[in-house]
């Protein structure tokens, strides 16, 4: 197989993986549980860096604990592309990244899961330390300064990220502060 360069993604999903579905419940007007409609792949979708990669905001929302009440966090997700977190909120974000491509160092000031759906994946540290994450493994990530490659030099890769705001926190006294940044105008908030 010859290789394909890193990009470019001009959709979501990229045109080498699979598309997906969200499925979102509420309540029908006897209280039990319903589906909101037949299902989406998102409301906000980015081409990011050029087509190295494309996000997909699954949802998010303003706050914790979140507001269900007459579906207050349907509209805000519907209504609001987050930036890189919502502070006091939440965001589930899906992202695909073209083959071979590696993120910029970048830190949110948030406690980021990270899953891999398809494909392999290397994160790698500020501090030069890195792992090698395959389909099914999870990250913790909790503010560290990193970045992400997609292992492969022929086929794309999904990672799917949650991401939870958090305190402002301090290491031996020294501030820790949110840099994300060549990725800075990719997350400017709508």
């Amino acid at each position: 197989m010859d290789k394909v360069e890193g990009g470019p993604i001009t959709r979501f999903p990229a045109d080498d993986l699979r598309s997906i579905r969200r499925y979102i419940t509420t309540h029908d007007s006897s209280g039990k549980a319903v589906f909101v409609d037949s299902g989406d792949d998102g409301d906000h979708h980015k081409v990011m860096v050029g087509g190295k990669g494309v996000a997909n905001i699954l949802y998010s929302t303003a706050e914790t604990p979140v507001n269900l009440a007459d579906e207050a966090d349907l509209k805000y997700a519907k209504a609001k592309e987050p930036g890189i977190h919502v502070p006091n909120g939440t965001v589930a974000r899906m992202i695909d990244f073209a083959p071979g491509v590696e993120s910029p160092l970048h830190r949110a000031l948030s406690l980021d899961y990270g899953i891999v759906i398809e494909g392999e994946f290397e994160l790698t540290l500020d501090s030069g330390e890195s792992r090698i994450m395959h389909p099914g493994d999870m990250s913790v990530n909790r503010a560290g300064n990193h970045k992400w490659r997609n292992c492969s030099q022929y086929k794309s890769g999904r990672m799917l990220f949650v991401l939870l705001d958090c305190k402002p926190f301090s290491v031996n006294g020294h501030s820790i502060e949110e840099d994300l940044g060549q990725l800075a105008g990719e997350y400017a908030p709508k």
